[in-house]
């Protein structure tokens, strides 16, 4: 086939990965500065790009033209390495920091492969992955501000992202006009703008995922995405997913009446809701109780049913635990939430 076995069609499906890839590249800085100046609406992009089916349909064609472009490349390295022999690479007239990425634009992708894998890890395996199992995780997916706060509060990761993104930097530099060239746009006058345009784009994203990264880094350590009261309601309003499955037909009241409540009184509610059925289900499982249950499956059936909501609330108490772990001041006396017994 004439894209996978010719040199030229390797280039160019080489050429149209890449342009999509520097497309979303550039979507993400986006995002990444929403995050920044409306964290509130970044954590409901994440929501709307949670396992969805169109974000799902998204996610797999870009880990495929991922693929792809990895493929390709490792493909025309060896074509190009055994065409060339014992002669590596022939003098050229070309910028030095260009240069230098041309010839090495395996080992930036290498490079730039391992920290794609990091940030992956660090939020696409926390958030849509998932999702996509059905795992019960300690903070919800849809919470991205948090993911930021757990990954950047760590010493090494804005390490690590910058030096993903000066490989990036080179990268996507080289690839960035090379990949017109492998269209056709190989004359000297254009062949001159495209480097200046690529030159120009790529060190704008690049030093923006920079400075989103050192600010991510500074408003982590100082906790801001734990304490921020829009967003803490905006966690807050998150509960109501976190324990549908568990309560059944008491989780639409329930979850109203959390959306309605503020913050604090979601929380002291909470946790004195979880602390009840936690009793009850203690009291439950006596060595008295156990002989009364034996005979009496609806109330078998009851205790099984306090366990899981009792763990699902238990969840939730850990939530409010990690979001209020940094607060200094006494936790206010707020009456729970009116009306919160699923068992009314």
């Amino acid at each position: 086939m004439w894209l996978s076995c010719s040199s030229v069609g390797r280039k160019f499906v080489m050429a149209l990965t890449g342009a999509c890839l520097v497309l979303f590249v550039t979507f993400h800085c986006v995002m990444n500065a929403v995050a920044i100046c409306w964290p509130a609406a970044y954590n409901s992009i994440c929501e709307f790009l949670g396992a969805n089916w169109y974000a799902l349909i998204a996610s797999v064609g870009l880990a495929f033209l991922f693929i792809v472009h990895i493929i390709y490349a490792l493909m025309l390295t060896v074509q190009n390495r055994k065409a060339r022999g014992n002669v590596r690479y022939s003098i050229e007239k070309r910028p030095a920091g260009v240069e230098w990425a041309s010839k090495n634009m395996l080992v930036l992708g290498i490079v730039v492969l391992a920290f794609l894998v990091v940030h992956l890890i660090q939020f696409w395996a926390k958030m849509q992955l998932q999702e996509i199992r059905g795992v019960e995780a300690a903070i919800p997916p849809a919470a991205g501000t948090l993911f930021i706060q757990e990954a950047f509060s760590l010493v090494w990761t804005p390490i690590v992202y910058i030096i993903g993104f000066i490989a990036l930097w080179f990268h996507m530099n080289h690839g960035f006009w090379s990949m017109f060239q492998s269209c056709g746009w190989d004359n000297e006058i254009w062949i001159a703008r495209l480097k200046k345009i690529g030159c120009w784009w790529t060190t704008i994203v690049i030093a923006l995922f920079v400075a989103q990264a050192i600010v991510f880094t500074v408003k982590a350590h100082d906790k801001d995405y734990l304490k921020d009261p829009v967003l803490r309601e905006q966690y807050k309003d998150m509960i109501p997913a976190m324990i549908e499955k568990d309560f059944g037909p008491d989780a639409a009241q329930l979850g109203n009446q959390i959306r309605m409540s503020p913050y604090e009184q979601v929380s002291m509610g909470i946790r004195q809701m979880e602390q009840g059925i936690r009793s009850q289900a203690e009291q439950m499982s006596s060595p008295e109780a156990k002989e009364y249950l034996k005979n009496n499956p609806a109330a078998a059936e009851q205790l099984e049913e306090l366990q899981v909501r009792s763990e699902s609330l238990g969840r939730v108490v850990a939530f409010f635990d990690y979001l209020e772990a940094s607060d200094n001041q006494p936790e206010p006396e707020m009456n729970a939430i009116p009306n919160a017994n699923p068992h009314k």
